[in-house]
């Protein structure tokens, strides 16, 4: 009797037990699988067509100011990474004098960073490569993308579209032009780790980068 009596009650028991893991399991799937606002960049402060981003890097601090209306998918990824804290801790490690100054996309030690899927080329948004604009480096194909970005330091009209596809500018600086002046100037060389040219002697490190409160 008390064996069967055992086992009526672990037949009601386990299906019991069956359903709520199974609950838990297609909860968490479910958590996991549908992005979280965190992961919308366009869910970051969406009625705001100027978001500004502030980077404190080793050479002092720059403010941006993002322009969502001329450039929305790439403002919005760029905020997307920016909220997963991405950019914190990385490497400026192309600088050409007079030209650009580029990172965004390597640790400290040249390695790769997380990215998200490549996007779409704005450079058609009218913006130019103008002195102290913020733009998105890209490869040979004109939608490649991800999350390297790279400073203007001249008025670098070759980067615009013509008849071909540009870099899609997104942003300017709007305070902290000083920095990235003295960034432009420091001595780079060929760097044998990751084998690019144009690198720093001295790395400069992007420490943190934060989005500002909104303006009112």
């Amino acid at each position: 009797m008390f064996y069967k009596s055992s086992s009526t009650k672990a037949s009601r028991f386990f299906p019991l037990l069956l359903i709520t893991v199974m609950a838990l399991i297609f909860s968490s799937f479910t958590a996991y699988a549908l992005p979280s606002k965190k992961q919308k960049g366009s869910e970051i402060q969406p009625d705001n067509y100027y978001p500004r981003v502030l980077f404190e890097t080793t050479m002092g601090n720059i403010t941006i100011e993002l322009n969502r209306r001329k450039a929305p998918i790439t403002v919005n990824n760029f905020l997307r990474y920016v909220n997963y804290e991405e950019y914190d801790n990385t490497l400026f490690q192309r600088i050409i004098p007079n030209y650009i100054v580029q990172g965004g996309g390597y640790s400290p030690d040249f390695k790769v960073k997380t990215t998200f899927s490549s996007i779409f080329n704005e450079s058609g948004n009218g913006l130019k490569n103008r002195m102290y604009s913020i733009a998105m480096a890209r490869k040979d194909d004109p939608h490649s993308a991800i999350r390297q970005f790279f400073f203007n330091v001249s008025d670098n009209t070759n980067l615009d579209p013509g008849r071909g596809w540009g870099y899609t500018v997104f942003g300017e600086i709007i305070d902290g032009t000083d920095v990235v002046d003295k960034m432009s100037e420091v001595e780079t060389e060929y760097n044998v780790q990751s084998g690019f040219r144009d690198v720093p002697v001295n790395p400069i490190i992007l420490n943190k980068a934060t989005i500002l409160p909104e303006i009112k």
